[in-house]
C-alpha cells in the first residue's frame, strides 16, 4: 500500500442525496450523462417540463490584509479589480456550454454576481436565472469561477499565492426536485445576493484560515509591476 493519502472507498464516501442535490437519471445507481456503455452524453431532456429555475453558488479568493487594503483604495497595479471580476463572472456564465462539454445552452433570464471584501479574503456570490428545462447550476458555478480567476489575475502582481476555494452551489430551485439549499450553507449565503448588482466592500468577517494565511504572509509591495 503506498504511503499516499487515504482515499475513503464508496461505502466510506457521503451518500449522494446528503452532499447536495440529486444527479442520477432515475435508474438506481446510474448517472444520467453515462449511456449503457459508459460513454458521456449529452442528457435528452426534451421531455422534461419547462420551469422557472434558479441556482446559486458561492466561493472566496484567500489574499493578505494588505491586498485588500489596496483593493479598498484603488491601489491595484492593473486598476479596479471588483467591477472587472463582476464582468467577467457574468460574461463568464453565458458562455458555460461552450466551457462545460455536456452542458445545454441555457437562454439566462438573469445572472448577478456579488463580491465582498472581507479582512483577508474576497467572498464571491453567483445566482443564476432561467426557464427551461434544465437546471442552472453550472453557470452560477462558472460565474463564481471565472469572477475568482479574474480576482486572482488583478492581484497576482502583489499577491501571486493567492488561493481560490469553497466553490460550491449553496441553492438551487426549479424542476422535478423543486428547492434545495445546501446544509453546509447555515449562514444562508443565497441571501447575499438579494442586492446583487452591487459589489460591497464592507465586510469584515475572516475565517481561521484566512487569518493564518495573512499572518504568515508578508506584505507585498504595492508598486510591483503588472503581469
Amino acid at each position: 500500500m503506498s504511503g499516499g493519502a487515504h482515499r475513503p472507498g464508496p461505502a466510506q464516501r457521503e451518500p449522494a442525496a446528503e452532499r447536495g442535490p440529486a444527479g442520477a437519471s432515475g435508474a438506481a445507481g446510474r448517472l444520467s450523462h453515462l449511456d449503457e456503455a459508459g460513454r458521456a452524453v449529452m442528457v435528452d431532456v426534451s421531455d422534461k417540463d419547462v420551469t422557472k429555475r434558479r441556482a446559486v453558488a458561492r466561493g472566496r479568493v484567500r489574499t493578505t490584509r494588505q491586498v485588500i487594503a489596496l483593493m479598498r483604495a484603488g491601489g491595484l497595479p492593473k486598476g479596479e479589480a471588483v467591477h472587472t471580476a463582476r464582468l467577467a463572472g457574468i460574461m463568464g456564465a453565458k458562455r458555460t456550454a461552450e466551457l462545460i462539454p455536456m452542458c445545454h445552452p441555457l437562454p439566462l433570464s438573469g445572472i448577478d454576481v456579488d463580491i465582498e471584501l472581507g479582512e483577508a479574503e474576497v467572498r464571491l456570490v453567483a445566482a443564476a436565472k432561467t426557464t427551461g428545462r434544465t437546471g442552472v447550476e453550472m453557470e452560477a458555478l462558472t460565474a463564481v469561477s471565472i469572477a475568482a480567476l479574474t480576482v486572482v489575475d488583478m492581484i497576482k502582481a502583489v499577491d501571486p499565492a493567492a488561493v481560490i476555494g469553497d466553490i460550491t452551489v449553496v441553492e438551487k430551485s426549479g424542476g422535478k426536485s423543486g428547492h434545495w439549499h445546501s446544509p453546509a450553507d447555515p449562514a444562508g449565503t443565497a441571501d447575499a445576493t438579494s442586492t446583487a448588482g452591487s459589489a460591497d466592500s464592507a465586510g469584515n468577517t475572516e475565517t481561521a484560515g484566512t487569518a493564518q494565511r495573512s499572518a504568515d504572509t508578508p506584505e507585498h509591495p504595492a508598486e510591483t509591476e503588472p503581469s
